[in-house]
């Protein structure tokens, strides 16, 4: 399976305060900072999430439906 990747087209904070990534495709993904398994200093700062606007993340829902 071939990761299908997706870029990043804005952020929102889930109900326990973790941001998440929403993708061109309309998938979301959970970004968070939690050394030392996940290091993404970036999104703790609105500059931060703003610079990574466009970057793109391997969407693990459009990677499954691609190895159908």
């Amino acid at each position: 399976m071939s990761a299908v990747l997706q870029p990043i087209q804005n952020f929102f904070q889930d109900d326990a305060g973790h941001w998440v990534a929403v993708l061109a495709c309309g998938h979301t993904q959970h970004v968070r900072h939690d050394p030392p398994w996940q290091l993404r200093p970036w999104v703790t700062t609105e500059a931060g999430r703003s610079a990574m606007l466009g970057h793109r993340l391997a969407c693990k829902l459009c990677s499954a439906d691609s190895s159908l």
